[in-house]
This record gives structure tokens, sequence and C-alpha cells, in this order.
């Protein structure tokens, strides 16, 4: 089961807490047991305005923002970006309470495919449900179009997979995928985009998701401003 409307240190929490469920129901016999799982908080950016009438709230990816990427590129004025610290919260589940089960939980959803989450942009501030989430991999210059199949490969329950060659407003290629993501727990189609460039530092893919697909429409032009704005860090 995937929970995909919360952020992604969210879902841990509740992937950590079913595994404490499931621990109980094996017989461990141990009482409750509580986990966590926290990304580094940062305010938000600030900067000019953007291009195509999207304002932007600042640039992150450089070293000192909001997230350090292999990328650099726009936020959506009022989202809030904070950075993922996937393999210290792997650590931290892995030697916890629950050992293995906690650390198999927490793997599946700090990690999708060949990449790892990095970054998530909260729209909520700027009155939309939902995120971009920035996934970072390894392999200096990895095919971008492979990376990205791997990784719509990996997230249960996806159809009608769209690809198409694109070229960043900063100059990098990449390859860009739209597709329908079904919940099983909610019985719904719901559009998904998502984009993956090749860098000296390994791939990185930018993935839009949103509650339903009215959000995700209207969240789309905080997408295009990335998107125009992607460049190398």
């Amino acid at each position: 089961m995937q929970v995909r409307v919360g952020s992604v240190a969210g879902r841990v929490v509740v992937a950590l807490a079913l595994a404490a469920v499931l621990g109980g129901c094996a017989g461990a016999g141990d009482g409750d047991r509580k986990a966590g799982a926290s990304a580094s908080a940062a305010a938000g950016a600030r900067g000019a305005k953007g291009t195509g009438g999207v304002p932007s709230g600042g640039t992150i990816g450089a070293s000192g923002s909001d997230c350090k990427l292999p990328v650099r590129f726009d936020i959506a004025a009022s989202w809030k970006a904070k950075g993922i610290d996937a393999e210290a919260e792997l650590s931290k589940t892995s030697q916890g309470p629950d050992g293995d089960l906690g650390g198999a939980l927490a793997d599946s959803f700090l990690r999708q495919g060949p990449v790892t989450a990095a970054c998530e942009i909260d729209a909520k501030p700027a009155g939309h449900i939902g995120f971009l989430r920035v996934w970072t991999g390894k392999g200096a210059n990895a095919d971008a179009g492979t990376v990205l199949r791997q990784f719509v490969a990996a997230e249960d329950n996806t159809s009608k997979a769209t690809y198409r060659v694109v070229k960043t407003g900063g100059g990098l290629s990449g390859v860009e995928v739209e597709y329908l993501y079904t919940s099983k727990l909610l019985d719904e189609t719901k559009k998904e985009t998502a984009l993956a460039v090749s860098t000296p530092d390994g791939p990185v893919v930018l993935h839009l998701g949103g509650m339903d697909t009215e959000e995700h429409e209207a969240m789309r032009p905080a997408y295009e401003l990335a998107k125009r704005t992607l460049k190398s860090a």
C-alpha cells in the first residue's frame, strides 16, 4: 500500500507505525513502539518573478539552499522546500525496535527504482494539496530515459505512460513522462508527471503528483517553472 498525498517523512511515519502493528501481531509482546522520521526543515526561498507569469519564490539546489542537489531550479512563490536525508532516515529505522521490517517499509517510501528521495517542495502554503519531489541517483551521466522508465515501473498501478525527449530552459537534455496512477486504497486514478535529467553527479528526477488530477493541473505551472529554469548546479 502506498500513501501518496502526505510528505515523504509523513509516509515513513505511517510505515513505521504499520511496522509496529505487524511486529505486535508477530508476537513480539513488547508493548507500544514508537518511531519517527525527520527531514531537515528550512525556510522558504525568496526571489524575483518567474517567467511565463508564474511567480518565483527563489532558487534551490545550490549549496546553502533548502535542498542541495546536482541541479538548480526556481520554485514557485509560497511553496516550501525541505531537504531529505534518506540514508540517515533508513539507518535510523533499520536500527530501531522494528529492525528489518521498519527499514524495509521506510525503504519503500524513500527509494523508487534507481533513485532516492532528496527534496520535497510542499504546495500547501500556496493553497494546493501536493508536492514537487526531487529524487537523485548514482551514476555519472546515466541515461535519463532508462532512469525514468525504471522510476515509473517501480511505482505500482501505473498506465498510459507517454514519454518524450525535452530540453530544459537551463540547457539540460532529459526525458519527460505523463502517466496515470491508480490508488487501490482509494479506487481513484489521477495524472502524474515526471522529468529525468542526467548530470555528472548522477541522475535527477522531478516528480509532480497531487491529491487528484485537478490538483495536479493546478500545480502544473510550478512544475513548468522548475523545468524552464532547471540547470546544472
